[in-house]
């Protein structure tokens, strides 16, 4: 007789950073047959085969302060909802973090399909990951998000200097200094998409991942959704058109320095070669 796979149905969306990733969070996090927890990036597998700190006690002491247990108006509050949400941060407080604490965060509903997580920093997980992970599915689904390399580096760049309240620079870095920034490995490890790939290739089947082009994916929204859909193997869903329109965790408005392109155009071309080695057409517009 079989056991049930710990993690049950699981779908990830694994980035890259600034490919769009938020703005699908918000719009298919609506379907029924998906369920996602309060937090939208989990970071449970980088924790487990990349960085042990990622989800130390303070870390998610301080997450759980800051955006669940004192952002709701006891006025406003719907009462169910505080209920809920203080039970998923009492999963999320417990310990050890392991996989049983992961797979206790997905309180789902017998009509919900699979336990949903879009943590981009699982795009940098070891091949070896994969297999391991897959290994303690029912069904593994992974999605990877891709756009211009240039416009997701610049926008990469601007989005974190807005975190850290210092977009200033962004009026007097010289392309040296600019260069220096962006190959920091925190922001660097997320252009590396062909490297990504590879990766995602040698450790899940084929079935298992899907690549998504930023691109495709608002030049055809609905069309994009379906395939998603599609790929999950669940029903197709009418979601509200003011909800496909919205425009969601933009980076602060700058435009891209004339020569910003040309620090990155040998690496570029380099990495547009690896995704095209991998069988991968590019949009019309990467070229332009």
């Amino acid at each position: 007789m079989s056991h049930p796979k710990i993690y049950g149905n699981l779908f990830l969306s694994v980035g890259a950073m600034k490919a769009g990733t938020t703005w699908l969070f918000s719009v298919i996090s609506r379907h029924p047959e998906l369920h996602f927890t309060p937090e939208k990036e989990i970071h449970y597998f980088y924790h487990r085969y990349v960085d042990h700190r990622m989800l130390s006690d303070p870390r998610r002491l301080e997450r759980a302060k800051s955006q669940y247990l004192e952002r709701f108006d006891p006025a406003k509050a719907n009462i169910d909802r505080v209920r809920s949400n203080l039970h998923w941060v009492s999963s999320y407080l417990t310990r050890p973090v392991d996989d049983f604490w992961f797979r206790n965060l997905f309180n789902m509903n017998p009509r919900q399909t699979y336990g949903c997580d879009f943590s981009n920093l699982n795009a940098l997980l070891p091949a070896e990951a994969w297999p391991q992970i897959a290994a303690n599915c029912e069904k593994l689904r992974v999605m990877y998000t891709l756009r211009n390399p240039v416009k997701r580096l610049w926008s990469h760049v601007k989005f974190h200097l807005q975190v850290i309240n210092n977009t200033e620079v962004l009026d007097t870095w010289t392309p040296e200094e600019m260069e220096t920034f962006a190959r920091k490995p925190f922001i660097w490890q997320n252009a590396e998409y062909g490297e990504v790939l590879r990766r995602l290739k040698a450790g899940l089947g084929e079935d298992m991942l899907k690549v998504v082009f930023f691109e495709d994916m608002h030049a055809d929204q609905r069309g994009m959704l379906s395939g998603i859909e599609d790929f999950l193997g669940i029903r197709h869903f009418d979601y509200p058109e003011d909800l496909l329109s919205q425009r969601v965790n933009e980076s602060v408005s700058r435009p891209m320095p004339d020569w910003f392109a040309g620090l990155f155009a040998d690496d570029i071309a380099r990495i547009n070669g690896e995704l095209q080695a991998e069988g991968l057409t590019l949009p019309d517009s990467w070229h332009a």
